[in-house]
């Protein structure tokens, strides 16, 4: 897993301009548990990578880099209450679930934004973002895409799910 880690961070430095690959191999190094919780965006075509550190906490932050929303996360709906909704053709499973599993989070739209400042991602697909409780409440979840050159954020039924809509991910070190 660090061999693919540091092939990615060398081939997309823009990503990480203020970072070099000794200080996150540092944090990488013996920390099973995030080898673990990065080998499983990988194995699900996150293609995870660094994109700096958190301001507030300091933390180096690994997200989901791949293109396209992760090929192994897609036709979900957001929660496991959209999904206990459900009544008919109800999907595999959820991306809130799914994450927890995974032990990381979805991308809140402050760092989507951030990341897609970074390169182009997702032009055909969309992903699910952190939804916050208000807007969940009354049934919706937030997704985001990008299309025509710019970052959209737009909402849709929490139990609603796409072939071509996923979630992306991030996870934090210290």
């Amino acid at each position: 897993m660090i061999d693919i880690l540091k092939n990615r961070f060398l081939e997309n430095p823009v990503r990480h301009r203020d970072l070099t690959w000794e200080d996150v191999e540092i944090r990488l190094r013996g920390n099973l548990k995030a080898l673990d919780v990065l080998k499983r965006m990988e194995e699900s075509g996150g293609e995870p990578d660094t994109i700096g550190f958190d301001e507030h906490t300091g933390e180096l932050i690994f997200c989901d880099c791949s293109k396209e929303t992760p090929s192994g996360r897609r036709s979900l709906c957001y929660d496991d209450a959209a999904l206990m909704k459900r009544k008919s053709n109800p999907p595999p499973g959820s991306a809130v679930r799914q994450a927890q599993e995974m032990g990381i989070e979805l991308m809140t739209e402050a760092l989507y934004r951030r990341l897609q400042e970074l390169g182009e991602f997702d032009l055909k697909t969309s992903s699910w973002i952190a939804t916050p409780e208000e807007i969940r409440q009354k049934g919706g979840a937030l997704f985001c895409e990008r299309r025509y050159g710019v970052v959209f954020t737009f909402h849709n039924g929490a139990d609603s799910y796409y072939a071509v809509r996923g979630w992306r991910g991030y996870f934090s070190i210290a």
